[in-house]
């Protein structure tokens, strides 16, 4: 049984974050520690601007069960995360538009606005090597480098950002900052 409370956050946050293009329909993907070895996140058919109970799963990450054939491709990722860093209470995954686009050639995102630049004052870009083999070494990569490195925030190149937190309202501040701040550089090159 799943909380009441955690599910009605994740739905609320996963529609606002759809309708700022954090998530697409059904590409992304949100989490939330219950426990010291569970968490639940979002199921691999789950429509962000209408999750419901039904959209998420509760899943050990210690053991797999029946239950991860219905979670999301992310949840390996988010489990070892869970694992490995126990500041992360809750998670997100999502290819932000602007974000990603920069992303695509460029190495650095160097911040030039107040909040952007006061939050993050640059982030690397990590470029994911072979797409192919992507998804059979993105946990282990993706949490060495936020582990290696003491960030709470992975741009990909072409893929997208992982970020956690242990305030969900911290998270999504991250998001949007990031997100508005690519959007920023994108419109001040129109300009030039």
């Amino acid at each position: 049984m799943t909380d009441k409370n955690v599910i009605d956050l994740l739905s609320n946050l996963s529609l606002t974050m759809f309708r700022k293009n954090f998530f697409g329909i059904y590409h992304g993907a949100i989490s939330a520690k219950v426990d010291h070895n569970s968490f639940i996140i979002n199921t691999s058919d789950a429509i962000f601007d209408e999750m419901t109970e039904k959209s998420f799963c509760h899943l050990s990450t210690t053991k797999q069960d029946y239950r991860w054939n219905e979670a999301s491709i992310e949840a390996h990722i988010h489990a070892t995360i869970y694992n490995n860093i126990h500041e992360a209470k809750y998670i997100a995954f999502g290819m932000p538009i602007f974000t990603t686009a920069y992303t695509l050639d460029h190495n650095k995102i160097i911040f030039d606005d107040y909040f952007g630049k006061t939050t993050f004052g640059q982030i690397d870009v990590i470029d994911p090597g072979d797409y192919n083999t992507w998804y059979d070494r993105n946990a282990l990569e993706i949490t060495k480098y936020l582990k290696e490195n003491n960030t709470r925030i992975m741009v990909i190149k072409g893929v997208g950002t992982y970020v956690y937190d242990r305030d969900i309202n911290e998270l999504v501040k991250r998001v949007a900052i990031l997100e508005n701040s690519c959007r920023l550089i994108s419109i001040r090159s129109s300009y030039s």
